[in-house]
Parts: structure tokens; sequence; C-alpha cells
């Protein structure tokens, strides 16, 4: 099998998981704070030993974007990660949503109690400014942290990189989930907008998905650069 192809279906399969598993935990327990916070980073620790020596389990073009800007992708791989992300969170909202659809369980009702993200609700109403600083402040945590812990000179990591990375991404959940629900990752948002919209009828996440697009791709761009600033003579 071509080795690209091997790339885009394990991250397929790991945005899927991403989005089944850890949205699914934040629409069926009412948005908990550390059942959903716990949740994705278990799931980043799960794929991250799971498809990681595949793919890198980037499964969040927030990261893919970040390694593309550091030339440790070409254009092409980086298109085809993200398509390949976009597919598998797709297919992870569709199932969550729909297998609670077919047991008859609501997740219709406000933003915060289900796997969607938001900010009327979650700041001040219409507060957009920021709620976008949230989401560009925690995606570039997230990412930097990510971008250190897998730098091949960062000796110290080493197979202990998923867990780091796993306890991170739980971290920033827990500061934000009651801010903007947490996103950090446009494929996990565009997935269950599109989700809310097909099962319940809803347009409220998909109106507001442009945030958790822009903010996170902004958030990495940004841990790129600082990554780069600060390892500048580390990485001559």
């Amino acid at each position: 099998m071509n080795n690209l192809l091997k790339k885009a279906i394990a991250e397929c399969l790991g945005t899927f998981v991403l989005v089944f598993a850890a949205c699914g935990v934040a629409a069926l327990t009412g948005g908990s704070l550390v059942a959903t916070a716990l949740a994705f980073g278990l799931v980043i620790v799960a794929m991250a030993y799971s498809i990681g020596r595949i793919s890198g389990c980037h499964i969040n073009p927030a990261v893919s974007i970040a390694l593309f800007v550091s030339k440790k992708m070409t254009l092409k791989e980086f298109a085809v990660y993200v398509c390949a992300q976009l597919v598998g969170g797709f297919l992870g909202g569709l199932a969550i949503f729909g297998f609670a659809k077919m047991a008859g369980l609501q997740l219709a009702g406000d933003a915060s109690n289900y796997a969607i993200n938001f900010f009327q609700d979650g700041l001040n109403a219409g507060n957009i400014f920021a709620s976008l600083l949230v989401e560009i402040v925690l995606t570039f945590i997230f990412v930097y942290v990510i971008l250190n812990v897998t730098d091949e000179k960062n000796e110290g990591a080493g197979k202990k990189a998923g867990i780091i990375i796993g306890l991170t991404l739980t971290l920033v959940h827990l500061v934000g989930i009651n801010l903007t629900g947490t996103s950090v990752n446009p494929a996990r948002s565009i997935a269950t907008a599109f989700a809310a919209l097909i099962f319940n009828g809803t347009t409220d996440a998909l109106a507001q998905v442009w945030m958790f697009i822009v903010g996170p791709l902004a958030g990495g761009l940004l841990a790129a650069l600082a990554f780069k600033l600060l390892h500048k003579e580390e990485q001559q």
C-alpha cells in the first residue's frame, strides 16, 4: 500500500476515534468538565501509541499546519492529512449523533451540554474577540508542547511523548470547556457542527464554526513560529 495512503487512513481512523469517543463523552455526560477533558486526553494517548508510528498521529489540522510551516511536511502531505482528518471527524460525528438518535437519546439543547463548540454562550454574549483569543492561546499551548516533545533533539521526551501530549490536551480542555467548549481542532468542530445540523436540525454550531477554524489554525501557526524562534540555534 502507498505510504501516503497508509498515513491518510491512519489520520482518518484517529480523527474518527477522537470525535466518536471524546465528543461522545461530552455529549452523553452533559458536557461534564472532568470526564470530557479526560476523554480527549485519553484518546490522544491511545491514538499516539496506535497510529503514531504510521502517521505521527496529528488528527488535527492545527497540528498539521504547524508541522507544514516547520517544513516537516510537504504541501501534498499537508493537504492529504487535512482531508483525511475532515473525513474521519465527519464520520465520527455522524456515528455518535446517529447512534444516540437510534437509541432515543436527545443531544440537542444548550450548546454547553453536548459536543459542539460555541462562543455566544461560553463568554459574555457576542464576545467574539475574547473567545477567539481563548482558542488561539489554548491551541498555541497544545501545539507548542507537541513540537517540543516530538522534536528528535528532545531526548528526554522519547517514548513518553504520547502521554505528555494527552495530558496537555486534558489541561487545555479543563481550562477551555466552560469558555468555548474547547476546540483547538477544526476537524473536531466541523464534524460535530454538521452532525448537529443533520440529526438535530440546529444551525447554531455551523454558524459559529468559523471561529473554531480560524482560532486553532492561528494558534498552530503561532506555535510553529515560536518554536522556530526559540529553538533556532538548536536547529542549526
